[in-house]
């Protein structure tokens, strides 16, 4: 069976800008969705996410706003300048935070929009972690109860581990997007992510984009990693 690599965000977890675009120009007649998380727009600031722009690519900024509701509509604001493809906040901060962030996006001054994510329960995280900070969930129904509030707040989809697919599309309806990192070939190592599935199971599961690091920036080469991705 093929799959969609339209379908593939390859995660640049590196504070190097020049390791970072050598990936995109490497990987990007096949991948064109590369996601800059903390570690390298800490180091390289909003210009990074214009130079995989002008590459011809799109980037998922995924800086896990979290903070009252006010700070975190000025920073998804502020975020639009850079042109992102796909913003993120983080759903426990609240349906009123995430209302706010809707709104700065959509009053913003900016075409096209860009997709408005909402962080679940990060996918290093299991019933124990949650437990320590006494929430009394499991990570299915936690996800869940996030997802809902994140579509009642107005947001596109929401970033949720594999495991949790089919109950979020039964939850929220096939119109909600599920970005799923937590995602891990076959033939390589786990690493720090506890909720994991194979890229090939993730997409039958339904995500509408699942998300790859390591197992592919790291390997020897790069671009024959992402060629077996599915394997």
């Amino acid at each position: 069976m093929s799959y969609d690599y339209s379908k593939v965000i390859i995660a640049l977890d590196t504070p190097d800008e020049q390791k970072a675009l050598e990936i995109v120009r490497l990987l990007k007649d096949k991948v064109s969705v590369f996601k800059v998380g903390l570690e390298l727009f800490c180091s390289q600031g909003p210009k990074i996410v214009k130079k995989i722009n002008n590459e011809g690519c799109k980037v998922f900024l995924d800086l896990k706003l979290h903070d009252i509701p006010n700070t975190v509509a000025g920073a998804a604001k502020a975020c639009l300048s850079t042109g992102a493809f796909m913003l993120d906040v983080h759903a426990s901060g609240g349906c009123q935070m995430m209302r706010k962030a809707r709104e700065a996006v959509d009053n913003a001054d900016v075409s096209p929009k860009p997709i408005l994510l909402a962080i679940t329960v990060l996918t290093s995280l299991d019933e124990s972690d949650l437990a320590a900070v006494n929430i009394n969930k499991s990570p299915t129904e936690q996800v869940k109860t996030l997802a809902l509030m994140a579509k009642e707040s107005g947001l596109d989809g929401v970033v949720a581990s594999p495991k949790e697919i089919s109950v979020i599309r039964e939850a929220a309806g096939d119109d909600f997007l599920i970005v799923t990192p937590g995602v891990r070939p076959a033939w390589a190592a786990t690493g720090d992510q506890k909720r994991v599935m194979t890229p090939a199971q993730a997409l039958d599961e339904g995500a509408d984009y699942i998300v790859v690091g390591r197992p592919v920036t790291a390997a020897p080469d790069p671009a024959e990693a992402l060629n077996k991705l599915f394997q």
